[in-house]
This record gives structure tokens, C-alpha cells and sequence, in this order.
């Protein structure tokens, strides 16, 4: 009888934690406790928390307690990933240090199961969204960083919860379209990682675009919302047969 086969790896994003969503974070612990720990490695692939305003807010009991998550399933063996994304990219090796995970360029190539696959955020690939990807240039610089994180934590807040605002309202104004990777920044991505697979999220459009002549795969990851209707969620694992699987929030394949 052959073995069940081994989860390598799991991915999720855009959880978009907060503590005025506690069903939504209850769910991400009980994943961390239950359903990772099952996989030799979790990639967290951006936009866990809602913002960062920095490693001086760790302290905050919420931040402590998805710290400790981390920590304790790294602890346990399974190998704890991060790459930044549009609303947590100040994420520092103090949260790194103490959440027991590695933080991860974006764009990252990674070979799991003999197949080499590109992680990404997503976010850089929305290119035809021309004032957002101005700003993604400008807040991802160090001094722009080093400045802002120079400022008092409270003050920050204020600032982020000021820009979440206008993202919200940008938003509203936006077609889904302009908010979506470019097929020709896909295309860059492959040929610049030589990946015939890209897994990414930020978009919060599920699914799985094939091109059946080059045999290319991206996958795009489930955001999480249990706190709203409709509730919705999920991962992608990788087993070490090579099959690649998206999974619904109760553990099943989507």
C-alpha cells in the first residue's frame, strides 16, 4: 500500500490580522495549530497583518500572541517563511527574531518537489495601477523607511490609519482590472525567475491561470475574512509527489 503523501509546504496571505476581527484570527491560530504543523515548511506570503507600523509595536498583547504562534510552530520543526506585503512590509528582524521565521525577498525562487516556483506578493506585478505602484516605490526605500520609523509609534498609526482611508476610497474608484497583476508583468516574472509556477496573493481573486501551450501555472491565494459575509479563506499545499492543491478553510480541496 502506498504511503499518503508528505505536505512540503503550505502558503497563505492576506489574513489581514487585526484585533477588531477576532474570528479571523482565531482561524489563523487554529491553523498554525493544527494544520501546519502537518507541513515541513509555511510560507506566509504577505499581507498577514492589516499594517505594521513597526517591531516597537510588538509589544501589544495581539502582536505577542501571533508571535508566539509562529515561534511555537517553528519550535516545533516546520520551517517559518515571510515576505513582505503592501500593508506589512515594515516587518523587521525583532518580529523575525521573535516569531522564529526568515524573511524572504520579493520576488523569492524556491524548489520544492523538483519544481522550481516563484513567491510573490503580488502587488509589484499590478502595474497598470501607475499611482499605487509610485507609492510602493516610494515607501519601499530605506531612507523613506528610516524616516518614517524615526517618527513616535503613535504617530505612525495615526499616519497608516490616514493612508488605509484613502486606499479604501481609491479603491471605490478603481475597476478590478487596474487592481490585478498584467499578464506582461506575469510574463517578466517567469522569464526573469525561469519558474514555470508563480504562487502570489494581495489580489483576493482565488484561482489558478494555466496557459496550456507553455504549460506556465500561477496560482492566487484566498485572502481571509470569517468576521464578514461571506466568509472565505484557505491555503495552497505542495506534497511531495509534486501535486499542488489549493484547500478551502475546513481543510478540503477547493
Amino acid at each position: 500500500m502506498n504511503s499518503p503523501a508528505r505536505t512540503l509546504a503550505l502558503f497563505i496571505s492576506d489574513l489581514h490580522l487585526q484585533e477588531s476581527h477576532p474570528r479571523t484570527a482565531e482561524a489563523f491560530f487554529r491553523f498554525l495549530a493544527e494544520r501546519a504543523p502537518k507541513a515541513d515548511a509555511l510560507y506566509l506570503l504577505g499581507d498577514i497583518f492589516e499594517y505594521w507600523a513597526g517591531d516597537d509595536d510588538l509589544d501589544t498583547p495581539f502582536h505577542q500572541r501571533i508571535a508566539g504562534a509562529l515561534r511555537a510552530l517553528a519550535d516545533g520543526g516546520v520551517a517559518v517563511y515571510w515576505m513582505a506585503g503592501n500593508r506589512d512590509f515594515l516587518v523587521g528582524q525583532d518580529f523575525a527574531r521573535a516569531a522564529g521565521l526568515r524573511i524572504l525577498p520579493d520576488p523569492s525562487v524556491v524548489s520544492i518537489a523538483g519544481q522550481q516556483i516563484a513567491l510573490v506578493h503580488g502587488d509589484a506585478q499590478c502595474t497598470d495601477d501607475t499611482k499605487y505602484m509610485a507609492f510602493r516605490a516610494q515607501v519601499r526605500e530605506p531612507a523613506w523607511q528610516q524616516q518614517f520609523l524615526a517618527m513616535p509609534l503613535a504617530q505612525r498609526k495615526a499616519i497608516i490609519a490616514g493612508l488605509r482611508e484613502g486606499s479604501r476610497q481609491a479603491h471605490g474608484e478603481k475597476s478590478y482590472e487596474i487592481m490585478d497583476v498584467t499578464s506582461s508583468a506575469v510574463a517578466a516574472l517567469h522569464e526573469a525567475t525561469q519558474a514555470a509556477t508563480i504562487i502570489h496573493g494581495h489580489t483576493h481573486r482565488p484561482a489558478l491561470h494555466l496557459d496550456e501551450q507553455s504549460g506556465r501555472r500561477r496560482y492566487v491565494l484566498p485572502d481571509w475574512e470569517l468576521d464578514a459575509e461571506p466568509v472565505r479563506g484557505g491555503w495552497i499545499a505542495i506534497a511531495d509527489d509534486g501535486s499542488i492543491t489549493p484547500h478551502g478553510l475546513d481543510g478540503q480541496p477547493a
